[in-house]
């Protein structure tokens, strides 16, 4: 007899997606175990060494605003720190740290195991434990179901292991990354692999299959790591992190451990013919691989290719760990073969004694249609089945921590029986990125910008724990202690803004910040004077401090910590977050009158049996293509893509005259 376990929630794959959504759920107060593969490569970082970027730091704070995990830990084992894009508006300012590629799975371990209720196994998953039986009407096919021929709406419950255990649960997520019928190529060479040295995940990839979901291959690489005792570290331009590092976590009080350079490098005319000569042997161009790439994060062969013109191409060097010498090439992914990629390295000045410790590859994987989700990211044929990460189809371990951090809420409140907590476009990138996944889906693998938000204003770095704090607060996640933080900070930066409002600027204050050549000031307020582009918070802050120091929330102002950079950083960008909302007023007002037709549009929602193929006038194409994502609501149909306008009047109107005939014929 099989040995069995039983859980209120099992979640496969300790990645980035699977760490926050097992540590959500255990938060939440149910007994989870977390499944993976090696118990020593949990949150390993496949790929670069580094959290956040330009959108990415965005998905970072979201989580930690909620109660996630991978900012604070980012924060522990970081060790370069930059804030990216601050010569642009702060709606595009985003948080990036390179990493102990070692120490953040060490922490990252260490975090999960401290947390009651959360159970690490090792072990390899090879089929889902299912009933059969009809769950009820789903989502999907409401013309098979009036004629009969609906597929039952079967229910998970549970995994089987390679091992013979039965682990039996509520609710199951899936969090495999790259590992589903995982293909490594380097150049002509190809074998099965979930990443380097590790297996695949073919018998639960066969599992998924037969389940009938829809299904895509993608394909993501990696560059070469070089030794970096053989680089020749003068030749290039060194890239030195913040002196006063901006952390993710809201709740990070220090930056512990020492900081270090990157430095840039360039291709030579050497290098780019080196790759021409052998795209041929990449596996890419050769017509080995099927998977679709990443288009924001091609390959080395890939720009070479596509951007012919082009006579340089920029990457990076940037440090794996502090006690390790391996040094990752960002901007050189490539699956050329290994004496080639050899040959590469060796034409960039510098590098041309480098030795290689590892060559880069691609791999190709199996990712499920996202249009197969609902917002909670559960399968909407299946009953307690929930997906998240790179399965889904996205790239990237920010876009993987926030599908599994609201995974790991939605799967925790099914199963209490409570209401999801879903994002719309409105409140979070998490919410955009959802949405666009579970609208459009993807055939390449989906990267987070700034400019895929239509209020990106609303959704800066600097107010995420106002937008999300009080969620996490209300859902279990966000403890006594951090909530009393929240509520300080709120509090501070309320009064600086009345401070602001109510002071009037004065010649004595303007000299001292250094705008007496300014025109127009009498009687001005110092908020009235924030909306000048040319004026900005820290000189005003200098010309107000005799003030300050009178206020007990903003006596802390007056004068910047000399001996501590992460609270100038701190208190820095609390008070330009003030400075933003003061500035841009204008512009804020108007988003939130376009927010609030957005919303408007999100109000008129969808009826599960909606028919679209009983709707007259709608053509083929658009019944098949609202078929197949049976949106919840019109504004979730208005973007998916090819839907018209005159498609959404038609499903707007059939929903009324659908639901009178209902009602006539219930009579």
């Amino acid at each position: 007899m099989a040995f069995t376990e039983n859980y209120d929630m099992v979640v496969v794959g300790a990645g980035h997606a699977g760490c926050e959504a097992a540590m959500a759920a255990a938060r939440m107060g149910l007994k989870t175990a977390l499944i993976t593969m090696n118990l020593d490569l949990i949150a390993q970082m496949s790929c670069n060494p580094a959290v956040g970027g330009v959108a990415k730091g965005h998905l970072v704070r979201e989580v930690d605003a909620l109660g996630g995990i991978m900012g604070e830990v980012a924060d522990a084992v970081g060790i370069q720190f930059r804030l990216l894009n601050t010569s642009r508006g702060p709606a595009v300012w985003s948080p990036r740290a390179q990493c102990d590629k070692q120490l953040y799975r060490v922490k990252m371990r260490e975090v999960l195991e401290a947390q009651p209720g959360l159970h690490i196994r090792q072990a390899e998953v090879v089929d889902l434990v299912i009933d059969d039986r009809d769950q009820g009407p789903g989502i999907r096919d409401q013309k098979d179901e009036a004629e009969g021929l609906r597929p039952a709406r079967r229910r998970v419950l549970g995994l089987k292991l390679r091992d013979g255990r039965r682990l039996l649960a509520g609710a199951t997520i899936i969090t495999t990354g790259t590992f589903l019928n995982g293909l490594i190529h380097c150049g002509e060479e190809r074998y099965p692999a979930g990443r380097s040295g590790e297996p695949a995940s073919v018998l639960l990839g066969e599992a998924l299959r037969r389940l009938g979901l829809r299904t895509c291959r993608l394909k993501t690489g990696t560059p070469p790591r070089l030794d970096g005792r053989t680089i020749k570290w003068d030749t290039f331009e060194e890239q030195p992190g913040d002196a006063d590092p901006t952390p993710f976590s809201f709740r990070t009080k220090k930056i512990v451990q020492p900081q270090v350079s990157c430095h840039i490098a360039f291709t030579t005319p050497e290098t780019l013919r080196l790759i021409r000569e052998n795209v041929h042997r990449s596996a890419m161009y050769s017509g080995q691989i099927e998977g679709i790439g990443p288009r924001y994060c091609p390959s080395i062969e890939d720009k070479i290719v596509k951007f012919p013109d082009k006579t340089q191409h920029q990457f990076f060097l940037e440090p794996e760990g502090l006690n390790t010498h391996e040094v990752y090439v960002n901007g050189m992914s490539t699956s050329l073969p290994m004496e080639v990629q050899w040959q590469i390295v060796r034409s960039i000045p510098g590098l041309d004694e480098a030795e290689m410790l590892r060559p880069g590859y691609a791999i190709e994987y199996d990712s499920v249609d996202a249009t197969e989700l609902d917002r909670t990211l559960r399968v909407k044929s299946m009953e307690g089945l929930y997906l998240a990460g790179q399965i889904n189809g996205t790239s990237g371990y920010e876009e993987a921590a926030c599908q599994g951090i609201m995974a790991g809420i939605n799967a925790a409140l099914w199963l209490k029986g409570e209401r999801p907590f879903t994002m719309d476009r409105t409140e979070g990138y998490t919410g955009i990125l959802i949405d666009d996944l579970i609208s459009k889906g993807t055939n390449e693998p989906y990267r987070m910008f700034t400019s895929r938000a239509e209020f990106r204003l609303h959704l800066r770095i600097d107010n995420a724990d106002r937008r999300l704090t009080p969620h996490g607060r209300r859902l279990g996640l966000v403890n006594d202690e951090a909530w009393a933080e929240y509520e300080q900070k709120q509090a501070r930066m309320t009064a600086l803004e009345q401070f602001l409002v109510a002071r009037k600027a004065d010649a004595e204050g303007l000299s001292r910040a250094g705008f007496s050549e300014l025109t127009a000031t009498a009687g001005q307020t110092w908020a009235q004077m924030l909306k000048r582009p040319e004026v900005t918070i820290e000189p005003v802050l200098r010309a107000v401090r005799d003030d300050l120091v009178k206020e007990p929330l903003l006596a802390h102002l007056a004068e910047l910590p000399e001996d501590d950079p992460v609270a100038r950083a701190t208190i820095r960008n609390e008070a330009r977050a003030v400075e933003t909302e003061i500035k841009f007023a204008g512009y804020l007002d108007q988003q939130k009158k376009s927010i609030e037709k957005l919303k408007a549009a999100e109000a008129v929602t969808i009826p599960e049996w909606m028919e679209y193929s009983a709707i007259s006038g709608l053509s083929r194409e658009m019944k098949e293509k609202l078929e197949r994502v049976r949106p919840l609501t019109i504004g979730q149909a208005s973007r998916i893509p090819g839907v018209t306008p005159a498609a959404l009047s038609l499903v707007h109107v059939s929903i009324r005259l659908q639901g009178a005939k209902r009602t006539a014929a219930e009579a």
